[in-house]
Order: C-alpha cells, then sequence, then structure tokens
C-alpha cells in the first residue's frame, strides 16, 4: 500500500474528496462501539442477566474509566510513531481489528450459573475492548490536525465524519434492538454482538484504506514526559474549556442514550418503539450536518456550537412531559434533540485540531497525540459516566431488575426513567456553554503566523 504523502503543500490546500469519505469512514468503528454499549448493555446487564442497577452501572462505567487513563498513554505513544504511513494510520487496523472481535466477546457469554462469573465476563472482555478502543480512537480523532492546516477545510472534513457518524448511529442503534429482539434472549444479544462487530471491522478497513493518500506533516513529537506533555495541555486555555464543554455534553448524551431502551419500553410501552426514537435522533444529523457546516463558515465554530446546544436542550425540556405527552411530540421533541446533536458534534470536533494545530505550529512541537488523547478520555468519561448515572437515577426510583426484560416497574421508577432521559441532559448541557462562551479561538487566531503569542 502507498506510504503517506509528506507535503507542505497539500497540508494547506483542500484535501480530496476520497480522503475525506475515507477518513469519515473511521466513525463507522467509533460509532458503533459508541453507541451500542451505551443502548444495550446496561438493559443487557439488568433484564437478561438479573444484575442489580448499580452493580451494572458499576460494569458499564469501569471499562471507560480505563480509557480515561489509558488514552493519554495512547495519544503519547502514536506521537512518537516514526511509520513511513505516519503517525497515526497503521494504529488504525493495529487496533481496530482486535476491537471488532472483542466488541462480540462481551455479548457472547456461554452462559454461567452464577451471576457474579456472568458479570465478571462482561467486565473483562469489556475492558479489553476498551483498550483496543483507546489505540484506535485517539490516532484517529488526532489525523486531521496533521492532514490539514486549513480552518475550514477542518470543519468539512469533520462534515463527513459526523454524516457517517449519525449514519451509524442510525444504523447500529436502530439495527441492534431489532437483531435482538427478532432473535430473542441470550441469542439475541449474541448475533446482535457479531453483527455490530463486523459493522466495526468494515469501518476500520475503510478508514485505514480510504486515508492512504492522506498528506502528513506532522512536527517532531513533544520533548518531556507524558506527565510535562500534560501540563503543557493543561495549560492551553481553550482546549481546557472547549473539553469541559464537550466532556459535560457527552455525559449528557450518554445518559440520553441509556435511557432509549428503558423509555421505549416503560413510558411508551412499546419496546419497538426505541427503533424509531433512534430514527428521530439521527435522522436530522444525516440531513443537516451539511447545513451546520455551512453556518460555521458564516458565524463561526464557536456560534454555531452554542445554538446547537441550545437546540438539544430545548428538545430534552420538552420531553420531561414524555408520561402525558401523545407519542408524535415525544418523537418530535427527539428529532429537535437530533438537530442539536448534530451540531454538538460538527463543531467540537472541528475546534479539537484548531487547538492542537496552533499549538504545534506556535511551538514547533508535536503534542497532537496527547492532546487527543486527554480528549477522548474527556469524551470516554462523560459517554461512560451517562450509562452510569442513568443506572443511579433507576435505582433512586426502585427500578426492579430481571430476567426476562417483561418485569413491571413502580410509577417512581418510570418518572425516573423520563427525569434521566430529559431534565438531566438539559441541565448539563446549558451549564456546558458557561465554559464555551470563554472560548476565543477563532479563524484569525488559528491563521496566526508561527511564533505568536497564546
Amino acid at each position: 500500500m502507498p506510504s503517506a504523502e509528506v507535503s507542505p503543500a497539500g497540508v494547506s490546500g483542500a484535501l480530496p474528496r476520497s480522503v475525506r469519505i475515507g477518513y469519515g469512514s473511521g466513525s463507522v468503528a467509533t460509532g458503533a462501539f459508541g453507541t451500542v454499549p451505551g443502548l444495550m448493555l446496561l438493559p443487557y446487564l439488568t433484564d437478561q442477566l438479573g444484575i442489580a442497577a448499580l452493580l451494572a452501572g458499576a460494569i458499564v462505567v469501569a471499562p471507560k474509566a480505563w480509557d480515561v487513563v489509558l488514552n493519554p498513554v495512547a495519544g503519547r505513544i502514536t506521537d512518537r510513531s516514526t511509520d513511513p504511513r505516519g503517525p497515526r494510520r497503521p494504529w488504525l487496523l493495529r487496533a481496530g481489528l482486535p476491537l471488532a472481535v472483542l466488541f462480540a466477546v462481551i455479548f457472547a457469554s456461554p452462559g454461567f450459573d452464577s451471576r457474579a462469573l456472568e458479570a465478571v465476563w462482561v467486565l473483562v472482555a469489556f475492558l479489553a475492548c476498551a483498550t483496543a478502543y483507546a489505540f484506535f480512537q485517539v490516532p484517529y480523532v488526532a489525523m486531521p490536525a496533521e492532514i490539514t492546516d486549513s480552518y475550514d477545510e477542518r470543519t468539512r472534513l469533520m462534515t463527513w465524519r459526523v454524516a457517517l457518524l449519525a449514519l451509524t448511529i442510525l444504523l447500529a442503534g436502530a439495527s441492534a434492538p431489532a437483531i435482538r429482539d427478532a432473535v430473542g434472549g441470550r441469542d439475541g444479544y449474541r448475533v446482535m454482538g457479531v453483527a455490530m462487530a463486523l459493522l466495526i471491522a468494515v469501518g476500520v478497513l475503510a478508514a485505514y484504506v480510504g486515508t492512504r493518500r492522506a498528506p502528513v506533516r506532522a512536527p517532531a513529537a513533544g520533548v518531556g514526559s507524558l506527565r510535562e506533555q500534560l501540563r503543557v495541555v493543561a495549560r492551553a486555555r481553550d482546549f481546557r474549556l472547549l473539553l469541559t464543554t464537550f466532556l459535560l455534553q457527552a455525559l449528557a448524551t450518554g445518559t440520553m442514550l441509556a435511557g432509549v431502551d428503558y423509555v421505549a419500553r416503560h413510558v411508551l410501552g412499546n419496546a419497538g418503539a426505541a427503533t424509531l426514537l433512534f430514527v428521530c435522533f439521527v435522522g436530522p444529523a444525516l440531513v443537516l450536518t451539511p447545513a451546520w457546516t455551512a453556518y460555521g463558515e458564516r458565524v463561526g465554530k464557536r456560534r454555531g456550537y452554542t445554538l446547537a446546544s441550545l437546540l438539544l436542550a430545548a428538545g430534552a425540556v420538552v420531553l420531561v412531559g414524555a408520561e402525558v405527552l401523545p407519542g408524535a411530540a415525544v418523537y418530535g421533541a427527539v428529532a429537535l434533540v437530533g438537530v442539536g446533536y448534530a451540531g454538538c458534534q460538527v463543531f467540537p470536533l472541528a475546534m479539537l485540531p484548531d487547538a492542537a494545530a496552533v499549538d504545534a505550529r506556535r511551538t514547533g512541537e508535536n503534542r497532537a497525540g496527547v492532546y487527543t488523547g486527554v480528549w477522548t478520555a474527556g469524551e470516554t468519561l462523560g459517554l461512560a459516566l451517562g450509562p452510569g448515572v442513568f443506572a443511579v437515577v433507576l435505582a433512586l426510583g426502585g427500578y426492579v431488575s430481571g430476567t426476562d426484560g417483561g418485569t413491571s416497574q413502580p410509577g417512581s421508577a418510570v418518572t425516573a426513567i423520563v427525569l434521566g432521559f430529559s431534565l438531566l441532559p438539559a441541565a448539563l448541557t446549558l451549564v456546558s456553554l458557561l465554559w464555551l462562551r470563554r472560548y476565543r479561538l477563532d479563524a484569525a487566531t488559528v491563521a496566526a503566523p508561527e511564533g505568536s503569542p497564546a
């Protein structure tokens, strides 16, 4: 396969469409891994394995918490890579294929008589899977800072990434419950796990092949220990503000994602409604992602991100009335959340490489891997805590676990499901704007000459 092209001209100019699509294809892998465990794993543990809500929440959170520690390490390792194909791209294959295999293993327990052994199987498999994911996701997210210097080109690159991410969320989020329900029982979860593993493998291979001609400009790796590099990144004010905003919104998204299956079964009274909820959530993103990109090019990424956040929060607030609203109104509110969610993916993902590239240009040292390692650690923490927080809400509401998915729930548990799906994520999203409003990296700052002050 051809090696990466190291070309300053290619870095500053427009990227070929094939590279944009190839890079965006990696979102098939990240989208499937980010969506399906958040959607399916907590119900699998509470309603199929009979594990109490608080313990189930801990099992879901622990592997992602491990990634919070591991991601900056993965970033530092890839920063120091000297592979002729580029410092990041080879890791897509090295970690991506094990990621696919291990994902299937999570739901492939042979069926132990002990609930403790069942819990250990899921925990160990998920930990291994999360480790592989760290070494795939971190270099993948770091790539835009090195394949283009253009402020607007990074937004265009994210358009393809978010569009394919939205398509994957729709496909994985809609098909995973459908596969489970069509097969039924534990075998349904096993078959679903294999199907999602194949989807992840497709995304991995498409990203690796599709970026083979992407230009690469990688400054020398930052000097000093990982701890010293992390201190430098922590002092980057705008990155810190952006990360805090995104972490809180990842927590909000993770909480809503964890609640979809519960809302479908216990609020709407139809397990199949989970698929339609996903269509309403992701459908607007498929249509409106280019519109968000165009809007951001006109008004700036920060203003676009703010508007998207407000729309997401507005839709979540409407969902507070899910118990009494007609079904059409619930689906409409979820669609409004989806409109905001599309922008809340496009803008921060386009702003991250700006922060890493500004640092590299001013210092001549490459810390893109450390930046993205810290970023993905924050994202992972937010998405991991989401199901954990939702599990706590379920426990506070008196949710009753079972082994057949049909256990009757008290009214307090249903109310807890609604609030965890609506009011909590709305509040988190609005609070996140306190940090976003202080972010200052705009097109002029990103384009400033080398050596400019921070």
